[in-house]
Formats: structure tokens, C-alpha cells, sequence
């Protein structure tokens, strides 16, 4: 079923356990040297399905390879060839970042005579040199998730999987570990990563939506933005959930969703529209008015553009009131 070009493919996937069915009916595929974005909540079904693809769980349908390698027939010729880091990647505090290199090149069965060679690469490459000494417990978040991808990829493992690898962690320094897997993914390395970050997930070439246990969309960012419908409006106001509420039953609105102290609006007008178009102002003026009736001030409005959370938020407020197995991420 593998096309060489790619270093995923899944048809069909599918996980079930006795009371429900955790990942139901997914395809997608990665091509060779792709960074991949799963993204989704809690219960999505991301995880259950790095699980299947790394040969740690066996699928109950469908078919999945990894670079070439069937997940079900050969799942450890798989993990040989893989690099894995979760958020609860294992290090070990009493050693330091040198140590723990060591430990996991020789855990992966890196060359003796490569690995000196390989751990000082890793530490330059993730900027540990100030820090190869101390002690794994006295290093920052930050730091300690740098050393955690070196030593997941000690090995050169030429697929790459992280799962929530980023949970916690600073803005800034999230930045930062996304520079490293470029840098990786442009050396040829195939990665898999999911997140809950929706600025992650703007990294990835591709990205598939998972709800429920189901792709609910895979496309790159951009054409994921192009898909939500109509005109979208941020609106500035006092009471953002009473908006929403009232947004909803309205004629034109398309969806609503509450962004912090703002409400985003999709309405029924070209997306392309310019902000001072006469339809505009007068679909605006009804909103206001049908606010205002309610004790709701609009002090600002103006039109944007979509972001991967607004799309989410579509694509999934389309499907909650669809029946699904429970699932589990």
C-alpha cells in the first residue's frame, strides 16, 4: 500500500476498544520530509493514533505504514526507525545533559565509535554547551525540552513523532524548539507532531482536524482558512457571551464564536468585502441595534481574517450535535 515518496500513509484507521471506538475511519498521509500537524482536544483520538503508527498499539481496522513499514505486520522494524518525545519524555535528573545522551545513544544502539562524535553534534545543535555539565534537575522547562528532541533523535531516526512535546512551555521557547524541527525537517526528517496550540499548528505544512476520533479536515493552513464561510467580523463589546447568544439567532450570521473579550462573527457577505462596503455597514447596524436591545455595547468592530481557531471552532460546532462513539485521545 506505500508509496516511497510518502513516510505515512493510513487508510481507514481505526481503533476500538470494548465501550467505544477511539479512532474511527482515518486517512491522511505525510510526505517525505513534511512537518504534520494533528490537531484537536482532549479525546480527539492524537494520541491513540501515534500510538498505532509508532507499533506500540495494534489497529483494530484499516492499514498504516511508516516508512514502508506496515504497523500491524512489522511494527518493530518501525520503532527502530523512529524518533518518539511527549511531554512526559523520560530524563534522567541525577545526570547531566552529556549523560544523558550517552545513556539514550546507547540505548538506541548508536555506533561507539559515532557517539561522542553524535552527542557533541546534538548538544551544539540544541545550544546545551553552557549547560552539558549540570545537573538534568537544575535545568529550565525550555532546556530540559531541548535535551529531551536530542535525545530522541540521537539515533538519526528519519521520522520524527511528537505528541503535546510543547505542553507548558513559553511562548518564546516554543518558538525556539520549532526552529530546531525546521532545521530538522529541512536535513529530510518526516515529523509527526500533535498539539492543543493553535500558533503551533500555523508551523505545519499540513494539518488534520481531529474531533471525536475523526479527521474532520486535512489541508495546509491556508487552504484550511479559505474554508470558513462568509465574511468574518471581530466585534469589541461589554458582554462577549450574551453576544454570542444573541449572534447566533440572528438572519446573516453564519456562526459565532467568544475570542477572550471579543466576539468573532462569520456572516452571510463575500469574505473579500471591504470594510466600508454599504452591505457591510448595514448588516453591522442591525447586529449593533439587535445588541443594544439587550444591554449589549459594541464599542469597535472591524473585519478580519480567519485563523486556524476560528476554522476549528466551525468545523467542530458542525459536528457536536452528530452521535459518535466516545473516544479517548
Amino acid at each position: 500500500m506505500s508509496d516511497a515518496s510518502n513516510a505515512i500513509e493510513t487508510r481507514a484507521l481505526t481503533k476500538r476498544f470494548k465501550g467505544f471506538t477511539a479512532v474511527n475511519q482515518v486517512s491522511f498521509y505525510v510526505p517525505t520530509g513534511e512537518i504534520f500537524g494533528l490537531l484537536g482536544p482532549n479525546g480527539a483520538g492524537k494520541t491513540t493514533t501515534i500510538r498505532m503508527l509508532c507499533g506500540i498499539m495494534r489497529p483494530s481496522g484499516g492499514q498504516g505504514s511508516v516508512l514502508g513499514y506496515d504497523i500491524a505486520r512489522q511494527p518493530e522494524q518501525i520503532k527502530k526507525r523512529i524518533g518518539y518525545m511527549s511531554q512526559k519524555f523520560s530524563l534522567y535528573n541525577d545526570l547531566t545533559p552529556r549523560e544523558n545522551l550517552n545513556f539514550y545513544a546507547s540505548v538506541y544502539a548508536v555506533e561507539r565509535s559515532q557517539r561522542a562524535a553524535r552527542v557533541a553534534e546534538l548538544i551544539e545543535m540544541a545550544g546545551l554547551g553552557e549547560h552539558s555539565r549540570q545537573l538534568t534537575r537544575n535545568l529550565s522547562g525550555a532546556w530540559r525540552q531541548r535535551l529531551a528532541l536530542a535525545c530522541a533523535i540521537v539515533h538519526n531516526p528519519p521520522m520524527l513523532f511528537l505528541d503535546e512535546a510543547t505542553a507548558g512551555v513559553d511562548p518564546v521557547s516554543r518558538r525556539e524548539f520549532w526552529d530546531l524541527i525546521y532545521r530538522l525537517a529541512g536535513e529530510g526528517v518526516s515529523v509527526l507532531a500533535t498539539t492543543h496550540y493553535m500558533d503551533e499548528a500555523e508551523y505545519c505544512n499540513t494539518i488534520g482536524m481531529m474531533f471525536r476520533g475523526e479527521m474532520i479536515a486535512v489541508a495546509s493552513p491556508d487552504t484550511l482558512r479559505g474554508q470558513l464561510p462568509g465574511l468574518l467580523v471581530q466585534l469589541d463589546c461589554d458582554n462577549p457571551l450574551k453576544a454570542k447568544e444573541i449572534l447566533q439567532a440572528l438572519p446573516g450570521v453564519i456562526d459565532s464564536s467568544v475570542h477572550g473579550a471579543q466576539v468573532h462573527a462569520s456572516l452571510d457577505l463575500p469574505p473579500d468585502l471591504p470594510a466600508e462596503d454599504e452591505c457591510l455597514t448595514e448588516k453591522l447596524e442591525l447586529i449593533e441595534q439587535a445588541l443594544a436591545q439587550v444591554q449589549v455595547q459594541v464599542s469597535h468592530w472591524e473585519p478580519i481574517q480567519p485563523s486556524l481557531e476560528d476554522v476549528f471552532i466551525h468545523m467542530v460546532d458542525k459536528r457536536r450535535g452528530e452521535p459518535s462513539p466516545e473516544s479517548e485521545s
